[in-house]
C-alpha cells in the first residue's frame, strides 16, 4: 500500500474535496452515456477470465450516475455464477445476502437498493472469488477513493490475498492522484468502459 501523503486529517480534506469534484462531474453526464457505459463495463467484466472462472462474485446494485451494475448483475445470474450483495448494517459494516433479481430489491437507507433474501454475515464477501466495488476514483496502485463511509474497506479487509477485487468507474476516474489514510484497503484492477485495468506497481506508463 502506497505510504500516505496526507497524514491525518489533511488526508479526510484531501479526500473529501476530490470526493466533491468526482461527484460534480458525474451529475453532468446524461443518462445516455450512464447507460452505454454500464453495458461496455458489463460486456468487459462477463469476458475477463476471472469472473469467468468465479462460481461466486459479490457485487453491488449501482445508484444515481454511478456506472450502472443492472446489466452486470443479470449476465451473472444468466452465466450461473452465485451473487452476493451487500446489505448495510446501521454500524456502517456490510453483511451480504444472495441476489434473487430485480424484483427482489427493496429500498434501503441512503438511497440503496438491497436483497431481502436471507443474511449470510459480514463473513460472507470472504467466500466470493471475485469481489466488485464501487468507487468515485482510483490511483494506478489500487487505492481506492469511494463515498467515505469505509464500509468497502473493512469489507475489502475480510477478502483474502489473491482475490480478484476490481473497482468499477468511468475511464477518466481511473489512474487518478488519491489520497491516502492508514485504513485504505487497495483492490488489484478497475474497470471502465474502455476495459479493465490492472493496477499495482508499473501497471501504468511512467
Amino acid at each position: 500500500m502506497p505510504s500516505d501523503p496526507f497524514p491525518g486529517s489533511a488526508g479526510a480534506a484531501a479526500k473529501l474535496a476530490l470526493r466533491d469534484q468526482l461527484l460534480t462531474r458525474r451529475n453532468r453526464r446524461s443518462l445516455a452515456e450512464v447507460g452505454a457505459c454500464a453495458r461496455a463495463i458489463a460486456t468487459h467484466l462477463l469476458a475477463a477470465p476471472e469472473v469467468r472462472r468465479a462460481a461466486t462474485v459479490a457485487a453491488y446494485v449501482s445508484i444515481g450516475n454511478e456506472p450502472g451494475t443492472g446489466h452486470l448483475l443479470d449476465g451473472l445470474e444468466e452465466a450461473g455464477k452465485r451473487v452476493i450483495l451487500p446489505v448495510l448494517l446501521p454500524d456502517g459494516d456490510l453483511d451480504w445476502a444472495p441476489y434473487r433479481g430485480e424484483g427482489t430489491l427493496v429500498p434501503a437507507r441512503r438511497g440503496l437498493l438491497e436483497p431481502v433474501s436471507e443474511r449470510l454475515g459480514r463473513d460472507a464477501v470472504a467466500t466470493a472469488d471475485v469481489v466488485l466495488v464501487p468507487g468515485l476514483a482510483v490511483d494506478p496502485d489500487g487505492l481506492r477513493l469511494g463515498r467515505g463511509g469505509g464500509s468497502y474497506d473493512r469489507a475489502l479487509a475480510r477478502v483474502p490475498v489473491g482475490t480478484f477485487t476490481c473497482v468499477l468507474l468511468y475511464d477518466d476516474e481511473i489512474g487518478l492522484d488519491v489520497p491516502a489514510e492508514p485504513h485504505d484497503r487497495p483492490v488489484v484492477a478497475a474497470a471502465g468502459p474502455a476495459g479493465i485495468r490492472v493496477l499495482g506497481p508499473g501497471s501504468f506508463p511512467g
